[in-house]
């Protein structure tokens, strides 16, 4: 069903997420409706398509039904005020998403920080523009977005993180990634080379380690810049 949730708007894009159960919540839904995927994208005219689309550097934006997937398997760790990594943040969007969820417009809760992480630097330059034109330049200013260039197999020193979300397939699970979620937190990430499969990977208050198989799929690989940009 997931395939069949493409739109002709961002709205009718994210009822059809809704309708095919793959949203399932209020608050993904309206995070979503925020962020309007065409300002994500390269081509305009596919912005709303239910599928991943290139973004350059041998970069893809994932297709929305696996950010709903992502948000959905996150949501109870994203709360205002919550902590995530983004690994792999490529044009933005999913951290523009992600800041709706944990910076609420609520000027009584709590504001969450997002770190995009991303080793081609471009991509980073570019998602920052995405996000200023997408309405969200005083969160970059702020510090509530932060996008930044490096190696997200190696995480992010401002952790540990509530949650974090990986965009592409690691061969095997990144135990750095790992030692930066909190205590409890809970982790979004593609395990695999040719059989992927998103793990749920959660962290209980004592530290304790779990490891669940969610469902099969098919990311680009988690890898150096180098072999991103000569096609792996």
């Amino acid at each position: 069903m997931a395939w069949r949730c493409s739109g002709r708007t961002n709205a009718e894009l994210i009822s059809n997420l809704s309708r095919n159960a793959i949203l399932s919540s209020d608050r993904v839904a309206n995070a979503m409706a925020k962020v309007d995927r065409a300002n994500y994208v390269l081509n305009n005219s596919d912005a709303y398509q239910d599928s991943p689309q290139s973004i350059g550097h041998g970069a893809t934006i994932s297709a929305p039904h696996m950010h709903a997937h992502a948000l959905e398997n996150l949501l109870p760790f994203l709360n205002p005020g919550s902590s995530v990594l983004d690994v792999g943040s490529g044009s933005g969007y999913l951290s523009a998403v992600l800041h709706h969820l944990v910076s609420p417009s609520d000027p009584h809760l709590p504001k969450g920080r997002i770190v995009g992480i991303d080793h081609i630097p471009e991509l980073v330059e570019w998602s920052k523009n995405n996000l200023s034109n997408d309405g969200l330049a005083d969160a970059l200013d702020d510090g509530s977005i932060v996008m930044v260039a490096g190696d997200g197999r190696e995480g992010h020193p401002t952790g540990p993180y509530d949650a974090i979300h990986v965009g592409a397939a690691s061969e095997t699970l990144p135990q750095r990634l790992v030692d930066q979620l909190k205590a409890p937190g809970r982790m979004f990430i593609p395990v695999g080379v040719y059989s992927q499969a998103v793990w749920q990977v959660d962290k209980d208050s004592h530290g304790e380690v779990t490891k669940k198989e969610l469902m099969g799929v098919m990311y680009v690989p988690l890898t150096d810049a180098v072999k991103q940009k000569r096609g792996y």
